[in-house]
């Protein structure tokens, strides 16, 4: 019940802003409120549902960015040098000139002119 009238509210809002600047600032129409509605659903889609979102939830995105690092990062220290050389040059060729200068790892001269 609270999100329906929550997403109500903010549809008006939304519609009432744009009713107000748009057609003064940019000379565009007016929108009823089913299309600030699908405005709203529209930019909620390209712009998530993380952290700041409506007012609640976590960043998803962060979330998922710090699990994988924290999970590659242990990987990482429990490997023997050899595995971890063994591991990035696979990545290396995965990545090809893709691939991101990481791990305290220099790139040569040579290197960086093969990338371009």
């Amino acid at each position: 019940m609270f999100v329906a009238v929550f997403g109500a509210v903010m549809s008006y809002v939304v519609m009432l802003l744009w009713n107000w600047l748009m057609p003064a600032v940019f000379s565009l129409g007016l929108i009823s409120f089913w299309q600030a509605a699908g405005m709203l659903i529209f930019a909620k889609l390209l712009f998530g549902f993380g952290r700041g979102s409506w007012g609640h939830g976590s960043h998803w995105g962060h979330q998922r960015h710090s699990y994988w690092k924290t999970k590659m990062e242990e990987r990482l220290k429990n490997m023997t040098p050899e595995d971890r050389e063994k591991f990035r040059s696979e990545w290396r060729q995965r990545c090809g000139k893709w691939s991101h200068q990481s791990w305290g790892e220099k790139k040569t001269e040579e290197e960086m002119n093969t990338n371009l």
